[in-house]
């Protein structure tokens, strides 16, 4: 029993004197529970709904109020061209249209029934059905204030089935979510590889006592570092090819935009990966202390990317937080190549964002990162 205390002893003695251990033990939970926990919710928020009114009546003008001033919804766009609203749903700046034809009133007032047509983004098809609960929601309670209206009948005696919704959910019809989640996971598997392998690999260099060795030697610090990470950079997109390979075989996973295009974006994600990495190698004196490090960013950085909810339904200061996300601007660009199609045109300012990120990132690193041990 002695020696046990005796051990407990030295090892809390370890702890308290390593200054790595200690915000990693106390501080790091308390940050993840309370950036987590509000960030990354299942709760739909923030749908953005793009109009196409063709009717330009009270009666449309009343719907078109509803959802501008429902807490579910963000009114993207008010158009009368169905083209520019299938454009917003293209490029990922609306989840929803509606479309509202022409002889929509006369036709819910005349003959009790009235048809529109909610165009929905189904690539996570959850959030598609909830999307489409909400408006068909709005739209029965606008259709019962539309009869009062024009009957003078109570609220609750109001016909509401006379609106007929016919809902088409586009990019995944049958609104499977493996089909969501595949790109996800393949994100995840390249960060995991860029980020943690790569650090791991760096640290258990200096606790081995490799870097020592290292430093009396003419090897350049770039040439090093170069040598270092490239291999994971190259394993990184073998994976992801491997993986698309599996996606395609076992789950049939659309793949409607260019790879090649998607490699690139890749080959530029994975330097901002291997830049995290090589910051945290530099800091981090054992491969517990950079596991521990790694642990906290990428379950922020994955949690608040989209692999799970949508990040327009996050509040306004973790959407915020969320433009220094690089896995967030790659959770979207690889389904929006795979599953809608898109070309470098609907991708560019992502893309060039994440550039910008990865070349900033493994810069910073390099200059940072001192040969020593």
């Amino acid at each position: 029993m002695r020696t046990i205390l005796f051990i407990l002893q030295k090892e809390f003695i370890q702890i308290r004197r390593n200054r790595m251990m200690l915000p990693v033990i106390f501080v790091v939970p308390l940050l993840q529970l309370l950036i987590l926990v509000n960030a990354a919710n299942m709760e739909m928020k923030h749908i953005k709904i793009c109009i196409v009114d063709n009717d330009l009546s009270s009666s449309s003008r009343l719907i078109t109020g509803k959802f501008s001033n429902s807490k579910f919804f963000t009114l993207q766009c008010h158009t009368f061209n169905m083209e520019d609203a299938r454009r917003q749903l293209e490029n990922d700046r609306a989840d929803i249209v509606l479309h509202i034809p022409a002889g929509f009133e006369r036709g819910l007032v005349r003959e009790n029934k009235a048809k529109v047509q909610l165009l929905i983004n189904a690539i996570n098809g959850t959030v598609a059905g909830i999307s489409n609960a909400y408006a068909a929601q709005i739209l029965a309670g606008a259709n019962r204030e539309i009869i009062m209206q024009w009957y003078g009948i109570p609220k609750t005696q109001a016909a509401s089935a006379a609106i007929n919704i016919i809902p088409a959910f586009w990019y995944n019809p049958d609104m499977n979510y493996k089909i969501f989640m595949v790109p996800a996971i393949l994100v995840l598997l390249v960060t995991l590889i860029g980020m943690m392998l790569a650090t791991l690999n760096i640290v258990r260099e200096k606790e081995m006592g490799n870097i020592e060795q290292i430093n009396v030697t003419p090897i350049r610090k770039i040439h090093f570092i170069t040598g270092k990470l490239l291999p994971f950079w190259i394993i990184a997109l073998v994976m992801l090819a491997i993986g698309l390979l599996i996606g395609k075989l076992l789950y049939d996973i659309p793949m409607v935009g260019s790879l090649p295009l998607l490699f690139v974006v890749a080959g530029i994600y994975l330097l901002a990966m291997l830049g995290f990495g090589l910051m945290i190698s530099n800091t981090a004196a054992t491969q517990q202390q950079a596991m521990f490090v790694m642990f906290f960013f990428i379950l922020i950085f994955i949690m608040m990317s989209g692999i799970f909810t949508p990040t327009d339904s996050m509040p306004h200061w973790a959407q915020t937080i969320n433009y220094l996300n690089p896995v967030a601007y790659f959770m979207r660009i690889i389904r929006m190549i795979l599953l809608k199609g898109s070309g470098f045109a609907d991708i560019y300012r992502d893309f060039l964002i994440l550039l910008g990120y990865g070349i900033t990132v493994i810069i910073f690193a390099v200059i940072r990162y001192r040969k020593v041990s």
